[in-house]
């Protein structure tokens, strides 16, 4: 299926990758369910500037219910199922180095806030898509990985550990998934310059990062979802369970 002729749900799609994201396939000629839970004025802005194309729909992807609303409000506003959806959003999380809990401190809470934002917000969509997906035989889902399960240059525990597990989850889904004509793939960056959530990161730790790869530079956030396109793209069709390493080749494989 084109990009022009999907409704794809980007989660967390107001702000930061999300929005690059966004914009992304809106300039492909998809239109996009831009889910929110507090970036409400970002979302709007998204609206009024790209107007019927746009459809904003708050909801908390940890909260079953509150997912299984956004589908069928965004079913009920579109006229048709949602086949594509981007699991991007963040729990609250900021890359500082120099302020994250170490091995010796870390508590599980954090831990489970992680998991819950990336592993059990991607279950929930992905089961929430299933009908509408499987009515259409076709249907592409994009995790948002990491490349610091790889290479841990800087041991952030918790976000490493529940995208690791994302990384499991879209390989079995996969399995589940493709004879349903469903694809189930994961983009993986390293640190963007700039994100919400890198905007705590130094600078000089993104030029020892733009130095360590071969394109001397750091990837940004339009560069990592133009990759993302890929898997939602008629070109992607004979690829599932797969995890793409965007990050200007600092990790390799």
């Amino acid at each position: 299926m084109l990009l022009s002729d999907q409704w794809v749900l980007v989660t967390g799609g107001a702000r930061g990758l999300g929005t690059a994201i966004t914009r992304a396939l809106l300039r492909e000629g998809a239109s996009v369910v831009v889910n929110y839970l507090k970036s409400e004025a970002s979302a709007n802005a998204l609206k009024a500037e790209f107007g019927e194309r746009v459809l904003p729909v708050k909801a908390d992807v940890t909260d079953r219910d509150a997912v299984e609303r956004l589908f069928e409000t965004a079913q009920a506003r579109t006229g048709q199922p949602i086949v594509s959806v981007v699991n991007n959003a963040l729990a609250d999380f900021q890359f500082d180095g120099d302020a994250r809990p170490k091995i010796d401190s870390i508590e599980w809470t954090r831990f489970q806030q992680q998991l819950d934002g990336s592993l059990k917000g991607a279950l929930n969509t992905t089961q929430a898509a299933l009908a509408g997906m499987r009515s259409r035989g076709f249907g592409r889902i994009v995790n948002v990985g990491t490349n610091l399960f790889q290479n841990p240059v800087v041991p952030y525990h918790d976000y490493t550990a529940a995208k690791a597990a994302l990384l499991s989850f879209t390989r079995t889904a996969a399995h589940d998934l493709g004879p349903d004509g469903i694809t189930v793939n994961m983009v993986s960056g390293g640190l963007l310059r700039t994100t919400d959530a890198s905007a705590a990161t130094p600078d000089f730790v993104f030029d020892l990062i733009a130095n360590s790869t071969p394109v001397r530079r750091v990837t940004t956030p339009e560069e990592f979802a133009d990759a993302v396109l890929f898997f939602l793209s008629p070109w992607s069709r004979a690829v599932t369970g797969q995890n793409l390493i965007v990050d200007g080749g600092l990790v390799k494989g």
